[in-house]
C-alpha cells in the first residue's frame, strides 16, 4: 500500500474522530481528503462523501436515539423536501451540467473546479459558524417544541441542494435551523440533524449509483475507519474542552476553504 493512501485512510480516521468530539464538522473534510490526497475525481469524490457521511452520521444518530434525543417529527417535516432535493441533485443537476461550465477570458472553468471552489465557499460558511461558536439563549431543555413547518420545509430544500452538490452533511445550517424553527434543545437538534444527514446523505447516493463507477472496496474501507473514528472521538469528548476545539477546528478550515480556493483558481 502506498504512502498517500495510508495517509488518507488516516485522515478518515481523524475525520469520524472529529464526528465524535464536535458532532459535525469532519465532513466537511471529506471531499478534500478524498480529491487532493487519494485522488479522486471531484464529481465522484462528492458521491463517495454522501455516503461516508451518511454511514457515519447514523452511527452517531443511533446513540442519541438510544438517549431519546431525536424528535422524529421535525426531522420527517425536514427530511422529505431535503431528500427530494438531494436526490435530484445527484441524478439529475450534476449530470446535465455542461463542461466546461463558463469561461473567464480564454480560461476554461471545468465542473470539477466550480464544484471545488463551491466547496470551499461552503466550508469557509461552516468555519464561521464554528469560530463564532455561540450558545443559542433560546435553548431551553424543557420548553415545548414550536413549529413553523414552512421555513423548515424550505431549508430542508436548501440544505438538501447543497448537499447534492457537494456532498457534506450540512449539519452547520441544520442544527441552526432546528433549534430557531422548531424550537428544539441543542442536544436534541444534534440528535435529529445527524439523523437527517444520515438519510438524506445515503438516498442522495442511490443516486450516483447509476451515473457512477463505484471502487466499493475503497470505500468501505474509507467508511470504516472513519466509523471507528467516531467511537474513539466520542470517547475522547469527556476529556476535551469542546468549546475550544470546537474553535480550533473551525480555524483549521477556514485555512482549508482558502487554500482550496486559491489552488484551484491558480489551476485556471
Amino acid at each position: 500500500m502506498e504512502i498517500v493512501t495510508i495517509v488518507g485512510f488516516a485522515a478518515a480516521v481523524l475525520i469520524g474522530i472529529s464526528l465524535g468530539l464536535i458532532g459535525g464538522g469532519g465532513s466537511i473534510l471529506t471531499v478534500p481528503v478524498l480529491v487532493y490526497i487519494l485522488g479522486v475525481d471531484p464529481i465522484l469524490a462528492t458521491a463517495y462523501s454522501l455516503f461516508v457521511v451518511g454511514s457515519t452520521s447514523m452511527v452517531g444518530a443511533g446513540t442519541f436515539m438510544k438517549k431519546g434525543l431525536v424528535n422524529y417529527r421535525t426531522a420527517v417535516v425536514f427530511a422529505i423536501p431535503s431528500f427530494i432535493a438531494v436526490f435530484l441533485t445527484r441524478k439529475f443537476l450534476m449530470p446535465w451540467l455542461p463542461d466546461p461550465l463558463f469561461f473567464l477570458g480564454e480560461s476554461p472553468v471545468t465542473k470539477n473546479t466550480a464544484i471545488m471552489v463551491f466547496f470551499a465557499v461552503i466550508m469557509l460558511a461552516a468555519s464561521v459558524s464554528m469560530i463564532r461558536n455561540k450558545k443559542c439563549k433560546d435553548c431551553d431543555e424543557n420548553q415545548a417544541v414550536k413549529f413553523n413547518l414552512p421555513m423548515i420545509a424550505l431549508e430542508g430544500i436548501v440544505v438538501g441542494l447543497i448537499t447534492g452538490i457537494v456532498g457534506a452533511g450540512g449539519g452547520f445550517l441544520i442544527i441552526p435551523a432546528l433549534v430557531l424553527l422548531a424550537r428544539l434543545p441543542m442536544k436534541m437538534a444534534v440528535g435529529t440533524s445527524l439523523l437527517i444527514i444520515a438519510a438524506k446523505s445515503l438516498i442522495g447516493f442511490l443516486g450516483d449509483i447509476s451515473t457512477q463507477t463505484i471502487d466499493w472496496n475503497m470505500l468501505l474501507i474509507f467508511t470504516g475507519l472513519s466509523v471507528i473514528g467516531i467511537f474513539i472521538g466520542s470517547a475522547l469528548s469527556k476529556k476535551i474542552d469542546e468549546k475550544a476545539l470546537k474553535t480550533g477546528f473551525g480555524w483549521f478550515v477556514l485555512v482549508m476553504g482558502i487554500y482550496i480556493i486559491g489552488k484551484e483558481l491558480m489551476d485556471l
